[in-house]
């Protein structure tokens, strides 16, 4: 009851469909199609009876199952050619004369439109029984669509098309047009007749593409299961000149895969440079401001905002790829509800996470839920269709790119190493957005036609497949590099990265230790020998082909998908 209207709502529901025969009673997921809207109405906070109107007697008999009660349809009221006003007026009446009372809203809602919302429904009756913008009162609200298309007519008398429209724009800029669904069709009770359920003053209410599918054939059978199987991911990264862009581009790497579900970011805004490149990418985002002051207080302020904005969210899973999590922030989550998958994580959250992903990190205590390897890491997007390097035996193109930061500034270490050997061919530099000596790098190399110097590249892959040899940190790059098949040479940028075991002979990298203690006599005598042996350079370009590098997303999402499905059947 809503202001003291007594709403009913009615479900008509025949046996005989013909698109998809039986398809009332076919599961839809792991419950009958029309089980889901009997579900949904019953879920309301306004509606007083849920009714199915039908001819058929296992209908009946699942309708009556999860909770609806029934009115059984003379035959004629189940024919093709009849509309439905005259059987939920039919309905109507015979539950009004069984339980002796009138209703004041009748609400048809059809069996065929499995992904409306409860809230939605209420959102329809608030519109009946409250007044609009001019102070009037609807007697109908229909449901509809944004259905702006540039559509066109034909004319019988002369035989040609036409256009209805007046100029040809953008779909957002034509003139609001709509489409009934046929979801929410709800009146007040004096006009509901026999062959009307209109008012004599229509509301619409829009609902979303998604709520507005209306099952009639085998395809939309096909688009509501997927959207049904959708999950809510939250995805907790950010990036910055100091922790570098790592982070988030793997967490754009992950969504983009991910077309069957919804993905929203949560962002730090007192990181910027994270949100640029989620807005840039067109991805939505929620943020957070870990700048709460100093201290202690603000720290728990932090991080209490952290979970209040993911539990304002409600998502099915969280990824968190933010290094090392604390135990508190897991525990936290965990009590919650959520199911949580952390990336790269060395912290006390480890423990409690439902999963763990580490491509880069071998761990010391072996934890059941940790997966660590090669096989796990996910390449962006760009890295999926470029081809495998074939090694010429000429060296014409070196590269340089040390990640984010480059904090020991290995970039020109190595550089002047390569500048005085007998290397007399093209160097091309990729600073990282972090990188202190910008403006002294490309003023000291400006007038060498030999160096190319770039900032923040977008197209990456292209960088290194056209590169004959790579020199870089020991990070994420190397299984890029490796997905390519680029000879490569590594220095370690800290002790963290020694522990990345990827980077290795086995894996086709040379790897020549901490980056600060490496000479760069050793780095020239390193690099000559790489440049000058063609078959080293092959067998190093062959162990790396023989690592499989493209399938770490589908490692992931299959291992994911079936702990997730363990978890939810554990805590039903």
């Amino acid at each position: 009851m809503y202001k003291n209207n007594k709403i009913l709502v009615v479900i008509p529901a025949r046996g005989g469909s013909k698109g998809i025969p039986r398809k009332n009673m076919r599961l839809l997921g792991k419950k009958p199609l029309i089980a889901h809207t009997i579900q949904m109405g019953k879920s309301s906070k306004y509606v007083d009876d849920v009714l199915v109107s039908t001819d058929d007697n296992e209908i009946k008999f699942i309708a009556e199952k999860f909770g609806a009660e029934t009115i059984k349809r003379d035959g004629k009221l189940a024919e093709d050619s009849i509309p439905l006003d005259p059987v939920i007026y039919d309905a109507t009446i015979q539950k009004e004369k069984k339980v002796n009372v009138k209703y004041d809203v009748v609400i048809t809602v059809q069996a065929t439109s499995p992904l409306l919302k409860t809230k939605t429904l209420d959102l329809a009756i608030e519109t009946l029984l409250n007044p609009n913008n001019d102070n009037e009162y609807y007697s109908t609200i229909i449901s509809v669509v944004d259905d702006r298309h540039l559509s066109w007519g034909y004319s019988e008398e002369n035989k040609k098309y036409f256009p209805l429209y007046k100029e040809r724009l953008n779909r957002q800029y034509l003139p609001k047009a709509y489409k009934e669904t046929g979801s929410i069709f709800a009146t007040k009770r004096e006009f509901l007749k026999e062959n009307s359920r209109l008012g004599d003053n229509i509301g619409l209410i829009e609902i979303s593409k998604e709520e507005s599918i209306d099952i009639d054939n085998y395809e939309d059978w096909w688009v509501a299961e997927r959207i049904l199987k959708k999950k809510k991911i939250l995805i907790k990264a950010d990036a910055s000149h100091e922790i570098g862009t790592g982070h988030i581009y793997r967490g754009l790497s992950i969504a983009s895969k991910l077309v069957n579900h919804e993905v929203v970011f949560l962002l730090d805004e007192a990181q910027p440079l994270g949100i640029e490149i989620v807005s840039n990418n067109n991805y939505p985002y929620i943020t957070h401001n870990s700048d709460k002051g100093g201290g202690k207080e603000a720290d728990d302020k932090a991080k209490d905002e952290i979970i209040e904005k993911i539990v304002e969210y409600d998502p099915d899973i969280i990824i968190n790829d933010i290094l090392n999590t604390n135990s508190k922030y897991i525990k936290t989550l965990k009590s919650k509800g959520f199911f949580i998958v952390d990336f790269e994580d060395l912290g006390g959250g480890v423990k409690y996470a439902n999963m763990v992903f580490d491509a880069l990190y071998e761990h010391k205590i072996p934890l059941k839920n940790l997966y660590s390897g090669h096989k796990y890491y996910i390449l962006k997007d760009e890295f999926y269709y470029q081809p495998f390097k074939e090694i010429k035996e000429s060296v014409d193109k070196v590269l340089l790119t040390f990640g984010g930061t480059d904090p020991n500034n290995l970039t020109e270490k190595v550089l002047e190493a390569i500048l005085v050997s007998n290397y007399k061919n093209r160097i091309e530099i990729i600073l990282g957005l972090g990188y202190a000596n910008k403006n002294e790098i490309q003023e000291k190399y400006k007038d060498n036609d030999r160096i190319e110097i770039y900032e923040n590249v977008r197209n990456m892959s292209e960088h290194m497949h056209s590169a004959d040899l790579i020199f870089t940190s020991a990070g994420r790059t190397m299984y890029e590099i490796a997905s390519l098949g680029v000879p490569c040479i590594c220095l370690c940028q800290n002790e963290r990265e020694l522990t990345h075991i990827f980077g290795n002979v086995e894996h086709g990298f040379i790897n020549l230790g901490l980056g600060s203690e490496v000479s760069k006599e050793e780095i020239l005598k390193t690099f000559e020998n790489t440049v000058d042996d063609f078959q080293l350079r092959e067998e190093m370009n062959k162990r790396m082909g023989e690592v499989d590098l493209k399938h770490g997303f589908d490692n992931v999402k299959k291992l994911i998908k079936k702990s997730y499905k363990e978890w939810k059947e554990e805590n039903k």
